[in-house]
Formats: C-alpha cells, structure tokens, sequence
C-alpha cells in the first residue's frame, strides 16, 4: 500500500501543498493566510478516509428466462471490477486524468506544477490539475452527500475545500491499492448522456460493455470524464464536436506518453466518433411489459419484507442494484396482448384486461391490458394510454376494478359440495326472486332486500327443475340465490375469502344477497390466482411476482410461494368437473383449446361488464372486459370494440374468446394434463325432481327449428307487443349494488 515514496517526499509535498492549492483554488486567500508550519501539520497528520456510501446502481427486472424487462435508478450505472474493464480504458483515463497515478502518494507536486504551468499558457484548461484520487475524494463527497448544503461544500471552489480534498485523497492513498482506486474512480465518474460508471458509459454511448472498449472508444469516454455535459453526445452536433476534441487530446496524450504510438494515434483520430447511443429506458412507462413493471414496483414499495419504511424501500429499488427475477412467462405474456389486442383497441373506451396465474405457487405468468400505459397527450383522460394497471388492484396501482358477475356463483358452488350437496342435486326454481328473508351476512345482521325482484338471464327460461350442474352451466341467476340462501350467504363469503377474494379498492366484501352474482369490483389477477385455487385442488396461493433478489453483493433472496388449503382437495375435485363442462354443455358450448379445461363466465346487470375465469391443471387466468370511463354510466351495449360491433357484451361473447386465444399459445409447450377425478362416493348419486323430464323436454324443442326461435326470442316481443313493461337485464334488474343493509347508497352517475 503506497502513500509516499519517501519522508522527503512527505516533506516536500508539506511545504508545496499550501502554495499548489492557492494557486489551483479560487478565490486566492492573502493577508490572513495559512502558516507554513500549520500547511505542514495540515498534510501530515491525516484523518480518516471519507465515508463511502453504497453508489446508485441500477435495479433490474428480469423475466423468468432471466432477461431483462424493465429498471429502475437514481443514476444509471452498474458497477463492475477493474478486471472488467478493458486494458486500453484503464491507460487512457490514466494518461488523460493523472499520468503519473501510479507514483505519486495522493498530491502529485510534480505533476500540478506541469498542468499549471500548460493550462496557463494554454489560456485554459489542457491538463487536469487534481490527482485521479483527489477527484474520486471529490466523487466521494457529492455521492455521500444527505443534503444540498453538503453537496455544495464538496463542490466549493474555494482554498478550504481544495486543502480537504487533498488531505482526504492522503488518506485514501493509505487505504486502498493504487488498482483498487482507479476501480472506484471508473465506477463512480460521471460519463455524460445519463451514463456513470464507466461500464453504464460504455452501453450507453457504444452498446458494448466496459470489457469490449475499443482504443478509439476508451479515448472517447476517457475525454468525457472532464467535460461531461458540453461533450453529452445525445445533446446534439456542437457537443459531438467537442467530444471528438477530447478524444483527440486523449489519443495524443496517450501517444505522448508512448502508450501507443503516433501511428495507432492518428489512426484513431481519423476515425469517426461512431456513438451509436443506446436507449436506457427507466421505469415502467418505458418497461416491455408495463403491467407487469407496475405491479413489481408497487409491491417492492409497499412490502416491509423490502424494508421497513416506505423511503427505505423507494431508496432500495432506486439506488440498490438489485436484480429481480420475476415469474414473468414471455411467452403467455405475448399470448395474452395478441389476444387482447386482436379484439380491443388502445383507443376504445372499453378496456380489456387479463392475468394469468400458475396453480399451486400463485406465480403470476402474464398481465396484459388493451391500453398502453403512460399519460396521454395533454394528460388527457381518454386516449390510447392509461396510467392505472387495469390487471390489478388499487395496492399495486389499479382502479377500482370491475365486477365480477356470475364468475362467483363458483364459490357458492364450492360451499355446497363441502357441505354435502352432490352432483345432480336441485330443486325448483321460480321465473323471478325477492331476496326478501334468509339472507344473514358473517356479523349475523339480516341483509335482505325486499324491493328488489330478480329474474333469470336472457335465455335461462322462467323456471323450472335445476340441478347444481345446469343451474351452473346455463348460469341461472335464480337457482344461485335460492343456493346461496340455502347453504348460508356467509358460508359462500367465507369460501371465497378462503380462495383469496378481496374488493379491488381493499373495502371490505359487500356481503349482500346478490353476492353470488358478483356485485363486489374485482382485478383480474385477484380472480385468477382463487380460480388457480381450483385448479390445484384446493391449494390457494397468494399472488407472486417476485421470485428471487440478488443483493449488490451477489447475495441471493429466495421468495418462496406463500399457499394454504382453502377448500379440501375433493370439493375441488368436484367444482372442476362441473366447471369443465361449461365449455361443451354451458355458456361457453363450441369454445374451447384442446385440453382438459375449466371455467365460468360473467355478465353484469345491465351489461355493465364482463368477465371469463377459466384454468387447466398448469395455468388459471381471467380476462375483464368494461369501459374505462364508468361502467354503470356506459354499459356494454350498443357498442363498436375493436372492428367488432356489440348488441350487449357477454363474459361468452368477448371475454371468453380473448380467453381462449391467449390460454392456447401460451400452453403450447406444455404437455395437457386430466384433472383429478371426482369422489364419486361423496358427489355421485343426487337427485333433483321433475329434471329429467324437463330436460327431455328441451331437447324436443330444440329440434323444432321456428319453435326454438320464438321462445328464444319471447322476452323481446312480448316487450314489442306491449305485454311487459321491459326487457329484462342480463343478471338482475336493480341497476346499483346493495351495500351490507340492503340499500343502494350510490347514485348511478356516482358509479364507476
């Protein structure tokens, strides 16, 4: 470890600091001045080593194939070892910054002499009259600095923080290897374009690495170091010129120096800069996957796992270095926004959303949305950009969501086969309902709504014998209710708690009788991790983004699933097989990709918003589909999305296709797999009276073509003939929600 060659030089570099420094500093101090014999004292007895805080490094997020998505940083750098970076780079900041670097203690006497002497009758700066080390001390300093004022004490340019500076760069001669500093130099010096660090230099201004630098490129960033922002090359022509100045005077020291000879010198002087500046995108408006971007930033800024303040957390990703790999799948991911985007366009009102969620981890495979994200021209609130993830909910910067319709009448479903229902159990259904008794939410209050009359879906007939399997393939509104009443509406609220269902805005679940109809706002991420619930036989897990962290120091985090048996593995069994055969037997007959599939669609009241929820064994994911703009005060009817026109959106209509065209490509190279079949035993064996008879029945109608037309039509022109006072909505006929006694509290244009 080299501090000064010999006691002589200690002695000499004593006497000289004081003059060296007033003559380098300005103002010059006269008068009052500095005794010899304090400058002496002054250079002998040292202090410490200036603290060091971590530099600002870039945080990457990286998919599952490890490749990188998106970053996040205060200063755009990465910090790498000396060995890194090429031989030729290390020689040309030498030659350009402190030639004699490698002999001098920390205050090169003779070298400050020489660039004083040239740079004055240069009439300007040709030489660099501090030491390599000094302007890492100086580096140092600003780096550390917690406030403005600090920042501006180590910039001073006056003699106080000149002696400082010296003394300092004394002590880190002590500290460190002469390599060791030129490391710290490299990756704390400030290059120009965004870029410090010599290895966020060499990608930004060459897209190659610090490894990789030519000669004519290290001489390139070895002259900007001096001068960064009159030579920052993404500035424009004037400031190319400057640089490509700089670089000549690099190349020409070099040669001076005899590090290369006058040939290679020229050679590289007639070279063109040959910048090709290469983007470094930050933050998620500038991420590949936006989405998915967001939703890893809110959860870094809002887990105490990353720390245990919020600033502490926001400090962690900005200036940390982290390399966070992700369970982003690039290839659902793809397959989700070609689905979406072949049906919804960015600059439609409607937006469609969709998450996908592996059972049994809760990794989150996709998200993906029909609008780009990002403030629109003039911060418009309508256009093709949107700044809330639409995917997900408020906590990971959503909106308010959307509800979610008949996809919940499965957690109904699910409650009556755990407690002992079986597959063709039923009972008779009425053409309409008034929740008028029965209804208890989990506090034990009674939540009836005697006002509100509900009726059966367009094309769920008035009535009649229903059994859990059709009454869920058909998706009848009125079996669910009397369902819902009779195995307990907070037994079904429990189920669903159970499965991970929260409202999208973090209010407490609506608890109302209409809760199996989906009244609660959801996010599609929420509702396809508790799909994937089903899915794995039970076993919930909570939404995953994040899988492993790499600390600066290679130190590596693992983020295991966090999972728990919401239902027991046969009820699940049991809710798969019914919900496979929605797709050959229910809302979703003639659509399906090819495997083993489960799934449910879901209609709002009023066709205010649509959903499809479906899984396989391997993959869950949910797709939502409403107006941006409010879904109560613009429906989905009557409506042009994409280059489709709409009468009235369905979860089958829209929803489910976006569905199906995204599920197949992304499980294109995974093996189909059978779910696990169902007890029997348990399940097998139910009964529902008068359903066999009406199901014989149907099936005569439908082989009476003009038959079929009418009743499917019956509805519409008893409305023309003037018999009814309306056409029915979809789901039921209240155009608002209840809140938990009953009442609907907000005014329809209040809705969103």
């Amino acid at each position: 470890m080299t501090v000064l060659r010999t006691a002589g030089t200690l002695a000499l570099t004593g006497a000289l600091g004081g003059v060296l420094a007033a003559a380098l500093a300005a103002p010059v101090v006269s008068g009052g001045g500095l005794a010899a014999k304090n400058v002496a004292d002054t250079f002998v007895q040292l202090p410490a080593a200036p603290r060091e805080e971590p530099l600002a490094q870039v945080t990457r997020l990286l998919d599952r194939d490890g490749r990188p998505f998106a970053q996040f940083y205060e200063a755009n750098r990465t910090a790498v070892p000396l060995a890194s970076v090429s031989p030729v780079m290390r020689k040309a900041i030498v030659a350009i910054e402190d030639a004699r670097f490698y002999e001098h203690g920390g205050l090169d006497v003779r070298g400050t002499l020489r660039a004083l002497l040239t740079n004055t009758q240069a009439g300007g700066i040709r030489q660099g009259g501090s030491s390599l080390t000094q302007q890492l001390v100086k580096n140092i300093l600003v780096e550390s600095a917690r406030t403005d004022e600090e920042r501006d004490r180590a910039r001073a340019p006056n003699l106080a923080r000149k002696i400082t500076e010296l003394r300092l760069a004394m002590a880190l001669e002590r500290k460190y290897r002469k390599d060791e500093i030129l490391e710290r130099y490299l990756n704390i010096a400030y290059f120009g374009a965004g870029a410090y660090g010599v290895e966020a230099a060499a990608r930004r201004f060459f897209s190659t690495s610090a490894a990789q630098l030519t000669l004519t490129q290290a001489a390139t960033l070895a002259g900007a170091v001096r001068m960064p922002y009159s030579t920052d090359p993404s500035l424009g022509a004037a400031h190319r010129t400057r640089l490509r100045a700089r670089r000549d005077l690099v190349l020409d020291r070099m040669a001076g120096l005899k590090i290369i000879t006058q040939q290679e010198a020229a050679a590289a002087k007639s070279a063109p800069l040959g910048i090709m500046l290469r983007p470094e995108p930050g933050g998620c408006e500038q991420s590949d996957y936006p989405f998915y971007c967001l939703y890893v930033q809110r959860e870094l800024l809002s887990n105490p796992v990353f720390g245990n303040t919020p600033s502490i957390r926001r400090a962690r990703m900005a200036r940390g270095g982290l390399t966070i790999r992700t369970s982003l799948d690039p290839t659902a991911q793809r397959a989700a926004e070609r689905a979406i985007r072949r049906h919804v366009h960015p600059q439609d009102t409607e937006v469609a959303a969709e998450a996908m969620v592996e059972p049994g981890t809760g990794r989150i495979r996709a998200m993906a949305a029909s609008k780009r994200f990002g403030r629109n021209p003039g911060n418009r609130k309508n256009g093709s950009r949107t700044t809330f993830n639409l995917v997900a909910d408020v906590a990971h910067g959503g909106g308010q969501g959307f509800q979610a319709g008949s996809t919940f009448k499965v957690f109904t479903l699910a409650t009556a086969l755990r407690q002992g229902w079986r597959f063709g159990d039923g009972f008779q259904t009425p053409g309409a309902l008034v929740p008028a008794a029965g209804y208890r939410n989990c506090e034990g209050r009674p939540v009836n709504d005697p006002g509100t009359r509900v009726l059966n879906a367009s094309g769920e007939g008035e009535g009649g014998p229903h059994s859990i399997e059709t009454g869920t393939w058909k998706s009848v509104n009125i079996f669910y209710m009397m369902l819902e009443r009779k195995v307990g509406l907070c037994n079904v609220v429990k189920t669903a708690k159970a499965l991970g269902i929260a409202r999208a805005d973090g209010t407490p679940l609506r608890e109302v009788p209409t809760f199996t109809l989906g009244i609660n706002e959801m996010d599609p991420v929420t509702v396809a991790a508790a799909f994937a619930a089903f899915a794995a036989r039970g076993t919930y897990c909570r939404p995953l983004a994040i899988v492993e962290i790499v600390g600066r120091d290679g130190q590596r985090t693992h983020v295991p699933p966090s999972c728990e048996q919401g239902i027991e593995r046969p009820v699940a069994d049991a809710v798969n097989h019914v919900l496979e055969r929605v797709f050959d037997k229910g809302t979703m007959k003639g659509q399906g990709i090819g495997r083993p599939a489960a799934g449910k669609t879901g209609t709002n009241n009023g066709y205010t918003s649509a959903w499809f929820a479906g899984y396989t064994p391997q993959l869950a994911a949910a797709v939502s589909v409403g107006d941006i703009r409010g879904s109560y005060r613009y429906p989905l009817r009557d409506v042009q999305i994409g280059d489709e026109y709409y009468g009235a959106v369905q979860g089958a209509s829209l929803p489910g296709p976006i569905w199906v065209e995204s599920m197949g490509p992304a499980l294109r190279a995974v093996e189909p797999r059978r779910f696990h079949p169902p007890d029997m035993s348990r399940f097998g064996g139910g009964n529902t009276p008068g359903l066999k008879e009406a199901l014989a029945e149907e099936e005569k109608r439908k082989k009476r073509p003009g038959d079929r037309a009418f009743r499917r039509h019956r509805r519409l022109f008893q409305w023309l003939l003037g018999q009814t006072p309306g056409v029915p909505s979809l789901e039921w006929p209240p155009r608002e929600p209840l809140d938990g006694w009953g009442r609907r509290p907000w005014p329809r244009r209040h809705r969103h």
